[in-house]
């Protein structure tokens, strides 16, 4: 799996989800619960993954998307 985005922006990490469901492109959205280590404050960031296969593909629908500013650097 491959670092897609790394974000603590709950609306990013939806259009991210969205674009990838779309694309049919599988996407894991990590760190999530630690949520409960911040006190649900939000502040640690959740890492959106993808299959290293596809990772081309989705960096690509993210750029087409706008929102290509968010895409992890390597």
């Amino acid at each position: 799996m491959i670092e897609l985005v790394r974000t603590n922006d709950a609306v990013v990490i939806s259009f991210v989800e969205a674009l990838m469901r779309d694309a049919g492109i599988a996407c894991i959205v990590a760190d999530q619960n630690m949520s409960v280590m911040d006190g649900s404050l939000g502040i640690l960031p959740r890492r959106i993954l993808v299959d290293a296969e596809q990772a081309e593909t989705a960096r690509r629908i993210l750029a087409d998307a706008g929102i290509g500013n968010e895409i992890r650097k390597q």
